[in-house]
């Protein structure tokens, strides 16, 4: 992302206080299905923001490292985090996502909210664990215009395609997608133990 997008994103958390503790939870798409989500493991939050999807993570018993732009919006993730008792469950670090996913472990949760760059879809899929669930929402064109950063119709599910489609949906400018990766199977022909 460009310094502008870095002095816009900041001024927009600036201009807001450190979340309250009720705002934490997952975006209103994925509420229905939040069972999906696992209880424990690691998870990265893509365009973490204020960190209200991260804590939520981590208050399910998951680790959760949390990437944005934004300083500002991410010294406010961190105090969230704290505020609510799960400060050592989240690591929020500023990262340029232009620059990619950093490195680490594979992740058990993707939870990317409202942001989209396509460039990140092979990354993210391929860092997830088998059996690991990927919760993805974006502006859409869908219910609305045309724009650089919106989805077009069907873009989601094309572009992750090879995971295991849970649920989505596109309506109102916004499109999401929920998926799992494929867990790890026995070749053909192989049996485990005594045959």
């Amino acid at each position: 992302m460009s310094a502008e997008d870095r002095i816009r994103w900041d001024a927009k958390y600036a201009g807001r206080c450190v979340p309250a503790s009720g705002t934490v939870g997952p975006a209103a798409v994925f509420a229905p299905f939040v069972e999906a989500f696992p209880v424990a493991g690691h998870a990265l939050d893509i365009a973490c923001g204020q960190g209200t999807a991260s804590v939520w993570l981590a208050q399910r018993g998951l680790q959760v490292a949390g990437f944005d732009i934004s300083p500002v919006g991410v010294e406010q993730a961190r105090a969230l985090a704290t505020a609510v008792g799960v400060g050592d469950r989240c690591r929020f670090d500023v990262v340029d996502l232009d620059d990619g996913l950093p490195p680490g472990p594979a992740a058990d949760v993707i939870y990317c909210a409202r942001f989209r760059d396509r460039r990140l879809d092979v990354p993210m899929a391929q860092r997830l664990a088998p059996g690991g669930l990927l919760a993805i929402s974006a502006l859409s064109q869908v219910g609305s215009t045309p724009g650089r950063f919106r989805a077009a119709p069907g873009e989601l599910r094309t572009a992750f395609a090879e995971l295991e489609l849970i649920a989505d949906g596109e309506a109102d400018g916004v499109a999401w997608l929920l998926a799992r990766r494929h867990t790890a199977t026995a070749p053909s022909g192989h049996r485990d133990g005594p045959g």
